[in-house]
């Protein structure tokens, strides 16, 4: 809907929920982190985005394995 800078700081708190309840590996962590970077990416803000895309995806490796959707998903937007 464009509200960027209304999105942000939600994104951002749902990060770090999820990471105090579920623990910083969790997949709905990654999701989260995948989230921000695809809005800071539409922002033009790639410098900031591309170690949440780099994040999100090793989270998913780690946790999902390597041949999983979500790390597909993960390869797809740092392409």
């Amino acid at each position: 809907q464009g509200k960027y800078d209304e999105a942000k700081p939600l994104l951002e708190r749902t990060i770090t929920i999820f990471e105090k309840t579920l623990g910083p590996d969790h997949p709905n962590v990654a999701t989260s982190l995948n989230n921000l970077a695809v809005l800071l990416k539409a922002q033009g803000k790639n410098d900031e985005a591309l170690p949440l895309f780099e994040l999100s995806l090793r989270i998913r490796e780690k946790v999902l394995g390597p041949d999983h959707p979500d790390v597909a998903t993960s390869l797809n937007n740092l392409a």
